[in-house]
């Protein structure tokens, strides 16, 4: 079948082969033409290089056609393949993005490969149209119907611009014994206890638990950290309702910080962080005497990431709560026991975003004065001249 088509390598082509052969990584395939190739080079018959090498006739045949016919490049590389045409012309994939975009049908919480395929049917003439067709046609695009993703995007106003900044500049101060800043948060945790006992690690095998669980209840963590110093307190509780922020604060000028004179305390914007909180759970002149000696800076409405204890938490979730907890009590000894480890160990968050780098990076996002150019320009050469 193939007489007529003999191989005979020059010396620079069997050595080139050779080194293919024996050393790098390679398609499999061109592997085996190299082989076939040094093969047919030595004398050997179609037979025996099929059956050495593990090809069929035909492969040996093509493979010593495109060496004599071409040359080794020819013979070792693949030429492209066609594959079978488009199924969807251009206009046809413009309809089935369209469709994925656009809202599911009724009774349908969104579109599915085969929704979007049955749909395109009835838009178009195509007698059927393959789940495959959609789902390779729907991945050039990068679409993705059947998933969503949630979004927060906060208005930077004026306000958000003024809160953000006031925190900013708490951050940067000098730590001042006499006026800390503490952050502060609460984060809900749900115990859960153990249907069975888990069966304990040892060499080669891994701890294992049951894929049951026993819900009991959930508890709240309030966290305080000191901006300035490695120090941290976690707060364990059943609830977290105003009377519970109220304690909170008691014990932050009285217990955590009794010698200082005022406490700027960093919060969020949740309802029971108020003032009114205080007199909720305590007579108006012990709400009073509390309040004198705090002074709550709030960050701006959805700019949670700007209150240093959200890492905090993040790392307490981390290190000590990434495990089955099935009581109050357990829940307090172990984020006390985490809590003493990382206070000893003087640890602190390393806090980089200032207000200079907030301006420079969020510049074309504040807002701008709406005052007359010619008032502002009089009013900064007045404060200029005084």
């Amino acid at each position: 079948m193939n007489v007529r088509y003999r191989v005979e390598l020059s010396q620079t082509e069997r050595a080139e082969l050779t080194a293919l052969v024996s050393g790098g990584k390679h398609a499999v395939r061109k592997l085996k033409r190299a082989q076939i190739l040094l093969a047919a080079d030595a004398g050997a018959s179609d037979a025996e290089i099929a059956r050495s090498v593990g090809v069929d006739g035909s492969t040996v045949y093509r493979t010593k056609r495109r060496f004599v016919l071409g040359n080794l490049e020819a013979a070792l590389s693949e030429a492209p393949r066609p594959g079978a045409s488009r199924k969807l012309s251009g206009k046809q994939e413009a309809l089935l993005v369209a469709t994925a975009c656009s809202s599911p049908p009724a009774g349908r919480a969104r579109w599915t490969l085969e929704l979007l395929a049955g749909e395109l049917v009835r838009l178009t003439a195509h007698a059927s149209i393959s789940r495959e067709t959609v789902r390779r046609r729907l991945a050039e695009n990068d679409l993705k119907p059947w998933r969503k993703d949630m979004w927060c995007i906060p208005q930077v106003d004026a306000e958000y611009v003024a809160r953000m900044e006031d925190v900013l500049d708490l951050y940067a101060e000098l730590p001042d014994q006499k006026r800390p800043v503490v952050c502060f948060d609460e984060s809900p945790i749900q115990l859960i206890g153990e249907v069975r006992t888990p069966i304990p690690a040892k060499p080669g095998q891994l701890e294992r638990y049951d894929c049951e669980y026993k819900r009991n209840g959930t508890a709240n963590l309030f966290v305080f950290l000191d901006v300035h110093r490695p120090w941290r307190k976690v707060k364990v509780t059943a609830s977290r309702a105003a009377v519970d922020f109220a304690a909170c604060m008691r014990e932050l000028t009285d217990v955590h910080f009794p010698k200082a004179e005022r406490i700027r305390v960093i919060l969020d914007n949740l309802s029971t962080h108020s003032a009114g909180a205080l007199y909720q759970a305590f007579p108006a002149a012990e709400a009073r005497r509390v309040l004198r000696r705090l002074e709550f800076h709030y960050v701006p409405k959805h700019a949670s990431w700007l209150n240093m204890v959200e890492i905090e938490i993040g790392v307490l979730a981390a290190q000590c709560l990434d495990r089955r907890i099935a009581s109050i009590e357990q829940l307090a000894a172990e984020t006390a026991a985490w809590e003493r480890q990382r206070n000893a160990a003087g640890a602190r968050i390393k806090w980089m975003f200032t207000t200079e780098k907030a301006r420079a990076k969020m510049g074309r996002a504040y807002p701008q004065p709406q005052g007359n150019s010619d008032q502002m320009q009089r009013v900064k050469t007045s404060v200029q001249s005084y």
